[in-house]
């Protein structure tokens, strides 16, 4: 874990300065104290960053919680009894995991999981286009499609127009053109600046400016459109910001209603940001599921023990931890510590961070998430990704997050059927039981998303130093989830020293270039 320290340090910084913004603004939309998002980005960091068995994952407080969250509070009367159910929602995750639940994640397509992250990244880019103008209307974290201050994703940007803020639309543009100058230009001639990430010097050259513009009239930035960090006074105000939780009001029939409610919704979006990170990781890992719902409960019972807001992986972090060159979960474990020690020694420098500036940030992340280019593939992958894609996009970005990914299932499941291609047989092993390094596998004639859970399984299970035979002379369709796993799998096979024989009606190919170019662009010849 400490071999890549200086990957993880630098990407530790910029998801920091993403979190902290985020925490802050999701306890605001949820009715919570501000502390209390921050709490929940210190677990989430530290003790989920290092109970889970994802290298780039990182979790905190999530903007899908919010509106359960203020709806609950309201519901229980104050804010320790909603602790309460917090912890229980947490007991009910570990449950789940030891249940072994988390299979679920596998069992969603790949359509669906690339439309939920250009869903993401394009509220992003709606969300924050009003705060890198200086309107700070809307608090972070709100990602919903209607808004609590009465507007819409849509609607706030023409209202951000009418109130610009100079000083802040200024460094937000000088902070944008940096990150990307950096990224584009700077990283690709010197080391130094992979090892310091633009969004650091953005940061930093946001505070310089308001420290230098503070008393100027047109562009010095006002306090609403800065950071805004609790600032205690001594050990003991600081102290006195964590809430403990008010057991008294177990019995309460809402306290576990709610905290049903939250384990589940907090346990399927963390199964769906696990698959999107493992989707996005260059290394291609694969992240238990079990292992991450276990990680994930002992999180939320600690976050309410002391006060903090439920918790789940939340892939505005994670995805930002990997454009940033994160390699393992140290970089969330030290996030979450940068988050636990800025806000006990430095909360008065953070409080100088102007929005904008991280807007910026945000914006080079949404915009990753969402390139235009990803559209032109999946239209090329043909009707049967590029719909199930489309409908999930707008389920996110017009509703909220489980609905557009719900929705895209539904359709995916819908073509399926239309299709009508399920087969049970669709795997069959021989050679597992005789230990001679060789396994031949022979796939059946239709094979579909359904199936990868389990195809996954059999292919991380071989062993090191086989030889693979992969038969599919029988297949007729060949569902592109499954491909993306074997084209995973071939970079695998060569770390761990396995060969892989493809056995086709074209003929055998060892250890193929790319299955992606074999099956895709020749479907109907294999």
């Amino acid at each position: 874990m400490f071999k890549h320290l200086k990957n993880d340090i630098p990407a530790s910084v910029v998801v920091f300065f993403v979190a902290l913004p985020l925490c802050l603004g999701i306890a605001l939309a949820s009715g919570a104290p501000l502390f209390s998002g921050v709490i929940a980005g210190i677990v989430g960091g530290i003790v989920v960053g290092a109970m889970s068995g994802s290298n780039l994952g990182v979790s905190g407080p999530a903007a899908g919680l919010a509106a359960i969250v203020l709806t609950s509070i309201a519901t229980l009367g104050n804010y320790e009894n909603f602790l309460v159910a917090v912890v229980l929602a947490g007991v009910l995750q570990l449950i789940f995991g030891f249940l072994k639940a988390g299979v679920i994640g596998y069992y969603f397509p790949s359509s669906v999981i690339k439309g939920m992250l250009t869903g993401i990244g394009i509220i992003i880019i709606l969300k924050q286009i009003p705060h890198f103008l200086g309107y700070d209307a809307d608090p972070e974290g709100d990602f919903g499609f209607f808004q609590i201050d009465g507007e819409n994703s849509i609607s706030e940007i023409f209202v951000a127009l009418d109130y610009v803020q100079w000083g802040s639309t200024l460094i937000g543009f000088l902070g944008l053109m940096l990150i990307i100058f950096w990224d584009n230009v700077l990283a690709k001639k010197n080391k130094i600046f992979k090892v310091i990430q633009g969004p650091f010097i953005a940061v930093v050259l946001g505070v310089v400016f308001y420290l230098v513009t503070k008393t100027n009239e047109t562009l010095g930035i006002d306090a609403s459109h800065l950071v805004s960090v609790p600032i205690p006074e001594d050990a003991t105000s600081f102290i006195k910001q964590f809430t403990l939780p008010n057991f008294k009001a177990i019995l309460n029939t809402d306290i576990w209603i709610i905290a049903f409610t939250i384990a589940l919704v907090a346990s399927i979006e963390t199964l769906l940001s696990v698959e999107a990170t493992d989707k996005l990781d260059p290394a291609k890992n694969v992240t238990p599921t079990n292992r991450e719902l276990i990680a994930q409960g002992t999180g939320n019972v600690l976050s309410g023990l002391i006060g903090g807001l439920p918790i789940t992986q939340v892939i505005v972090r994670s995805s930002a931890n990997i454009q940033s060159g994160g390699k393992t979960k140290l970089s969330a474990i030290i996030h979450g510590f940068l988050l636990l020690i800025s806000v006990i020694l430095i909360p008065r420098i953070l409080n100088m961070i102007p929005l904008s500036v991280l807007a910026a940030v945000l914006l080079v992340v949404g915009y990753k998430l969402a390139k235009p280019a990803l559209f032109k593939t999946m239209w090329q992958l043909g009707w049967k990704q590029f719909v199930p894609f489309i409908i999930t996009i707008l389920g996110i970005v017009f509703k909220d997050l489980l609905f557009g990914v719900g929705l895209g299932l539904f359709v995916g499941i819908l073509i399926i059927l239309v299709k009508s291609y399920q087969n049970s047989h669709f795997l069959h092993k021989e050679g597992d039981d005789i230990p001679d390094g060789h396994l031949k596998m022979t796939l059946a004639e239709e094979v579909t998303f359904i199936n990868k859970g389990a195809i996954l399984k059999e292919l991380d299970s071989i062993p090191e130093n086989y030889t693979l035979e992969l038969d599919v002379r029988r297949t007729r369709y060949l569902d592109y989830d499954v491909v993306e796993i074997l084209e995973d799998f071939a970079i695998k096979a060569k770390n761990k020293n396995i060969n892989i024989t493809l056995i086709s009606d074209l003929g055998v190919i060892e250890n193929p270039v790319s299955f992606m170019e074999f099956f895709v662009l020749r479907p109907k010849t294999f």
